[in-house]
């Protein structure tokens, strides 16, 4: 008993030592300020909390993107938001983790999903783009599925006919009233990955999540 007692906590510390000791961490949307306050500017919406929230200054110019550097706790992180407008994503993402020596394992994606609820997130570790253009770039340009993504949730509850128009529109008054708990809650949900490992954030905020939504893996 002792011994696979031992095996499972030596097992426990290599999953940890496993974990990357920095990220890069992508935020998508578009540059502007016609598409400042829209649901597909949610990931830079939140690159912008995490900034304000760790010290970390999002202004240097650098492959295509704005960044900045600074810890989460123990790990070195960089926050992005790519410059390219969101169909070109992958440019900027691919630019950035060649220069700075990221691999796919490292990098976190933060993105808004018309497939999931209004205020909802789920955390994932793999999976296809799911029709979101950002997200094709970035497959398609580092050649890899297999990174973090964080999917914030924009489905209104009701028909949508014209997805490319609504995401694009400025936020609704009924919106705005959720719209800063939904950025706390989804950079608690990135800074848990980075310090807790992405299986127990995926534990912990994947299960808060309100409301369906398939997952595309």
């Amino acid at each position: 008993m002792a011994a696979d007692r031992d095996s499972g906590e030596a097992e426990a510390v290599a999953d940890e030592a496993l974990e990357p000791l920095r990220r890069l961490i992508v935020g998508l949307g578009n540059p502007g300020k016609r598409y400042a306050e829209t649901p597909h500017n949610l990931g830079f919406m939140v690159v912008d909390r995490l900034a304000e929230r760790n010290g970390i200054a999002v202004k240097r110019r650098e492959c295509q993107a704005l960044i900045g550097t600074g810890r989460f706790g123990d790990c070195e992180v960089m926050l992005a938001k790519p410059q390219t407008f969101m169909n070109l994503s992958g440019v900027a993402v691919k630019s950035l983790m060649e220069k700075f020596s990221f691999a796919a394992p490292e990098l976190i994606v933060v993105y808004d999903d018309l497939d999931l609820p209004w205020t909802s997130l789920r955390i994932r570790t793999k999976g296809s783009s799911g029709g979101h253009k950002g997200m094709e770039s970035i497959i398609r340009s580092i050649g890899a599925r297999e990174f973090v993504r964080v999917r914030l949730g924009i489905h209104p509850g009701h028909p949508v006919s014209d997805g490319a128009g609504f995401v694009l529109a400025p936020f609704r008054r009924a919106q705005k009233k959720e719209l800063d708990e939904l950025l706390d809650h989804a950079s608690e949900a990135v800074e848990s990955i980075v310090a807790e490992g992405v299986e127990k954030a995926m534990t912990k905020f994947n299960r808060r999540a309100p409301g369906g939504g398939e997952d595309k893996e």
